[in-house]
């Protein structure tokens, strides 16, 4: 068996972040070898992360960026078990990094991110490695992004809630602009307009809506007209265009974007939070 000194172990562990007796164990497995050593430790992350696939990742951070050029937005969401790790350094570190490597490199899919390089390895491969250091069940759980002529972003100041727009004309109203964009996190539309919401969710809403007015006891040849009713009104305070300004509830969204530009439109939204 090599013989494992003070000076290894604490080489290992400053290059891996693992406790000193994990560190220690892993060089005595490798024969003194710290790569394999690293391995070793990596593989115990492996273990750690599918020994608590059953834990929820209910905590982490919510991060947007826009490029350079202003004209491409991302949003990504690095979960995990407690609110201790998501406030850490490490963790925040590693998640301004996964998003500053959506921004330089643009991927199309979440599945696609997670295989991008970043320090040598894939952005999975080093989620892993944070896995083995804090003990705790991580997962990159989202990730969004929108490209425009123009886009918008807001972090709110939890770090556990973002959303972006984008717009159909270069150089859009900054402020108009950043005022919708903020609409969008505090009040989570569902779609654009009311012809942007899913056919399912417009059925579960007719539902709904006759079966209040059933319990209410309207005639049954009243439900439908009522439960219409009640869509429109789903519709007023749950699509962007239709919903009040949180600013000026004398207007809605898209009176304020007619009264800002009559030709500015916007292109797509999404809102990205940790519940």
């Amino acid at each position: 068996m090599a013989n494992i000194t003070a000076a290894e172990v604490n080489k290992l562990r400053q290059q891996t972040g693992a406790g000193m007796m994990d560190c220690k164990n892993a060089l005595v497995e490798s024969n003194g070898d710290i790569e394999v050593a690293i391995d070793i430790l990596r593989k115990k992350g492996q273990k750690v992360a599918n020994k608590r696939a059953d834990r929820e990742t209910s905590e982490g951070r919510v991060i947007a960026k826009i490029s350079a050029e202003g004209n491409f937005v991302a949003v990504v969401m690095l979960n995990c078990e407690t609110d201790f790790v998501a406030k850490n350094e490490e963790f925040g570190a590693l998640a301004n990094a996964i998003i500053d490597l959506a921004i330089a490199n643009k991927p199309k899919t979440l599945e696609e991110l997670k295989g991008l390089t970043l320090n040598g390895r894939s952005v999975a491969e080093n989620i892993m490695d944070l896995v083995g250091k804090t003990g705790e069940k991580m997962e990159l759980g989202d990730y969004q992004f929108i490209a425009a002529p123009s886009v918008f972003m807001y972090n709110h100041m939890t770090g556990k809630l973002a959303s972006i727009i984008g717009y159909n004309k270069p150089n859009a109203p900054e402020q108009a602009c950043r005022e919708v964009v903020m609409q969008i996190a505090a009040m989570n539309p569902v779609a654009l307009d009311k012809d942007d919401v899913d056919p399912q969710t417009i059925a579960r809403e007719i539902e709904v809506g006759k079966e209040q007015a059933r319990q209410e006891g309207k005639p049954e040849e009243m439900l439908e007209k009522i439960a219409q009713g009640k869509l429109n009104k789903f519709f007023k305070e749950n699509t962007l265009l239709n919903q009040d300004f949180v600013r000026d509830s004398k207007k809605t969204i898209r009176q304020h974007l007619e009264e800002t530009d009559k030709d500015l439109k916007i292109t797509d939204f999404k809102r990205v939070s940790i519940s």
